[in-house]
């Protein structure tokens, strides 16, 4: 099946997730995520700040910046308060600090305010995922990838988190289509992706784009490109 004629019904999404896991291996029970039974309620909030960290950054340097972030400041609110300026110094190593400065503020308010005081994200387990993402991304600077990764790696809501790699790998694929913006994108594979293979199909796509399917000069020798994919590489 070509990215020219694929029909992308619920049952060639499972034969893809499956292909996918004979390449790479199945996504652990240690992989799990969201639906904590006993969560911290800051927890969410954590997981949103570092997801704003990591727009447009490598993982390490997003890690350095989180760790000073949490760090430097006692507290979500002390954060909030702080000068705009300091804030950005503290995480200056996530690139675009006095941007992600003020998103991160902006965040914390918009929080603040929606709970009448308390920095907890608690309050989206209980909406429907898209009013959640909406919630999230009214917020200037949240958009749908940053909203995704944090309903679902915290709270396991059904929607996936579209990074340049499952972008590029879902487009290759014929899952999304090669015209569509990445909010496009966002919502096309939360129509087409199964409840429960969201996360592990967002962290499969990620292994294909890392390792066979980049950018420039993909190694198209396996068995998923073989099946699924007709980009100019293979």
């Amino acid at each position: 099946m070509s990215s020219q004629d694929a029909t992308w019904d619920e049952a060639a999404v499972r034969d893809l997730h499956a292909d996918l896991i004979d390449l790479y291996g199945a996504v652990g029970a240690g992989d799990a995520h969201g639906a904590d039974s006993d969560p911290d309620p800051g927890d969410g909030v954590r997981q949103l700040l570092t997801t704003i960290l990591s727009q447009n950054v490598a993982d390490a340097n997003t890690e350095r910046a989180a760790e000073t972030l949490f760090s430097t400041y006692d507290d979500f609110g002390a954060i909030e308060s702080a000068p705009t300026d300091e804030l950005a110094e503290a995480i200056r190593v996530a690139g675009l600090a006095d941007t992600k400065a003020a998103r991160i503020q902006r965040a914390l308010a918009a929080t603040r305010e929606e709970t009448g005081g308390a920095y907890s994200l608690a309050f989206l387990d209980a909406m429907p995922t898209d009013e959640a993402k909406a919630w999230l991304t009214d917020i200037k600077g949240v958009g749908p990838k940053t909203a995704s990764v944090v309903l679902n790696f915290h709270f396991g809501k059904p929607t996936m988190a579209v990074d340049t790699h499952v972008e590029r790998v879902s487009k290759r694929f014929g899952l999304v289509p090669e015209s569509a913006s990445n909010a496009r994108a966002h919502d096309v594979l939360d129509a087409t992706i199964p409840d429960g293979l969201t996360y592990p199909m967002h962290v499969l796509l990620i292994d294909h784009g890392r390792t066979h399917c980049a950018a420039r000069s993909a190694d198209c020798d396996n068995p998923v490109c073989d099946r699924y994919c007709d980009c100019e590489w293979c």
